[in-house]
């Protein structure tokens, strides 16, 4: 056989080896910005923003955190690398394949999960902070679930609000983030609408998320609640010459009253409990 002949061969097994590998070996998925999902676009958080979002929400790991469409997981893995057992939950398996291989590649297998669902249909009622970047529809239709879930938790949007439910605070990465760099905290309210028991008087309280009104009846005397609002489990509101402070533990009210008498304990119980 010729050197020409041989070498055309070895150049033919070489290609064709090549070929076999590149066959074996899959694609790595990668998304494109802007590509359609079932409800959105896929746009990911700049880092600047995952990062203040967590602070933000005060995430520590004695916290649950999960990622409403956790997209290529970069979220729940920086929560991940700070100790806190975290969930994303996506309903593209392509991302939910990614996420997971980002996760293998930062050493956070085991640490940061992610399951492929909808997250209409899938439960996230243990998350004790919840995140998000979704389009203020799909918040609004969240909206009756989160405020189910138990007070306290703290949702933090990227740059989309909740509708008429007020933001408790909201900041703006700077540094590298040019778009999308918004963030809007909520915190889950106690629910206290309604009559409390507070002595011989009647507590009266109309609630709208956080925001508290209503009238306080002490024997013939009845005066307005104003300034009222609740944090997470924390109430604070002001009747006549007096500001109240406490916490709501289901359908006990405990805490001081304090005005120019000084400062009183208080306690008061929901009517018919």
């Amino acid at each position: 056989m010729t050197l020409s002949r041989r070498l055309a061969l070895a150049c033919l097994a070489a290609t064709l080896a090549a070929g076999c590998a590149s066959a074996q070996t899959p694609s790595v998925y990668e998304p494109q910005v802007g590509q359609q999902g079932k409800d959105v676009v896929w746009v990911p958080t700049h880092q600047n923003l995952v990062d203040r979002m967590l602070d933000m929400a005060g995430a520590t790991p004695a916290d649950y955190v999960i990622d409403l469409g956790s997209g290529d997981g970069r979220t729940v893995i920086t929560a991940a690398k700070r100790g806190i057992r975290a969930l994303g939950i996506e309903y593209n398996p392509d991302l939910v394949a990614l996420s997971k291989a980002n996760a293998e590649r930062e050493g956070m297998t085991g640490k940061a999960n992610f399951v492929q669902g909808d997250i209409f249909q899938t439960d996230f009622s243990q998350a004790t902070v919840l995140t998000l970047f979704l389009l203020p529809d799909l918040n609004r239709r969240l909206r009756p679930t989160i405020l189910n879930m138990k007070p306290g938790t703290r949702v933090v949007s990227n740059t989309f609000d909740m509708g008429d439910w007020e933001p408790d605070q909201t900041i703006v990465a700077t540094g590298e983030c040019t778009s999308y760099c918004r963030a809007l905290k909520w915190i889950v309210p106690a629910k206290v609408d309604g009559t409390w028991r507070v002595g011989d008087g009647e507590l009266s309280l109309s609630q709208t998320y956080q925001k508290l009104s209503g009238t306080m009846r002490m024997g013939a005397q009845s005066v307005p609640v104003t300034d009222g609002r609740m944090n997470g489990t924390e109430i604070t509101f002001t009747a006549g010459e007096r500001r109240f402070t406490g916490r709501v533990e289901g359908a006990r009210m405990e805490g001081k009253a304090t005005g120019a008498g000084g400062e009183q304990a208080f306690s008061a119980t929901r009517a018919g409990s």
